[in-house]
């Protein structure tokens, strides 16, 4: 069953993680719709990565339900890697393949996974690097880029499996201050575009300007979420309010 424009394009139900005796993340539950950008803000540890990880299957949940086109994803027989390729993610320390070129580091997936052929995959490749800026390193390796380019290149190789969803775990973290625009600039293009998104994300007036919704996470879990106009301009919660406190001026 697929989706439609008036229904979740990925629901999470009562959401629950555990390591040991730790419980990360309780009772989680929220939906996103087609289309919808939702920033994910709080402080570290409050297990907003680990959330995003349980949403990609890189962290199996403890308990809970993962509804994406109308079924469970957390149901065994689900088919991991092909789940992947419609539900996307770009890392905080982008992954990239170090051993490969940028071209062929947007070119795996689609041919591996998805059984594209070749010149198919190689012209996706260049279309979502061109898109990012970084047609013209096809040929570099990783080592060879700023860290700027390898999150340009990691976005676009995100793309090229055009995914329904894509992740972002705290994309710009791992940068050099002068490097946060560039990329921010590609994911508003994207947003922009209509690219269904969730963001884990520090930068406060990215969240504000580029999101429909911003949930705010403390100790595992939501305690608030709304518009951005309510989140920033009238948060509810006295959490959210002290949390934000030690922002809004630099925003």
């Amino acid at each position: 069953m697929n989706t439609t424009k008036n229904t979740p394009i990925l629901s999470v139900r009562h959401l629950v993680k555990c390591f040991g005796q730790r419980e990360i993340l309780k009772d989680i539950d929220f939906s996103i719709d087609h289309g919808n950008v939702i920033s994910i803000i709080g402080a570290s540890g409050s297990g907003k990565s680990t959330m995003l990880r349980c949403i990609n299957l890189l962290e199996t949940p403890t308990s809970g339900e993962i509804i994406f086109e109308g079924k469970n994803i957390l149901d065994i027989s689900n088919n991991i890697p092909l789940y992947r390729t419609k539900v996307g993610m770009v890392f905080q320390s982008f992954n990239l393949f170090s051993n490969m070129s940028v071209l062929q580091n947007c070119m795996v997936s689609p041919v591996t996974v998805l059984k594209h052929p070749k010149k198919e995959a190689r012209q996706t490749a260049m279309q979502y690097l061109e898109k990012v800026g970084m047609a013209q390193y096809i040929n570099a390796r990783p080592d060879q880029l700023s860290g700027g380019q390898k999150q340009r290149v990691a976005i676009a190789r995100a793309l090229a499996i055009k995914p329904q969803i894509l992740l972002f775990d705290e994309p710009t973290s791992a940068l050099d201050p002068q490097m946060v625009g560039e990329v921010l600039s590609v994911m508003s293009d994207l947003a922009n575009e209509g690219l269904t998104m969730i963001i884990v994300t520090h930068e406060m007036a990215f969240a504000r300007d580029v999101s429909n919704r911003v949930i705010y996470m403390a100790d595992g879990v939501i305690v608030e979420d709304g518009t951005p106009q309510d989140i920033f301009g009238n948060p509810q919660n006295k959490k959210t309010q002290e949390f934000l406190a030690r922002f809004t001026k630099n925003i």
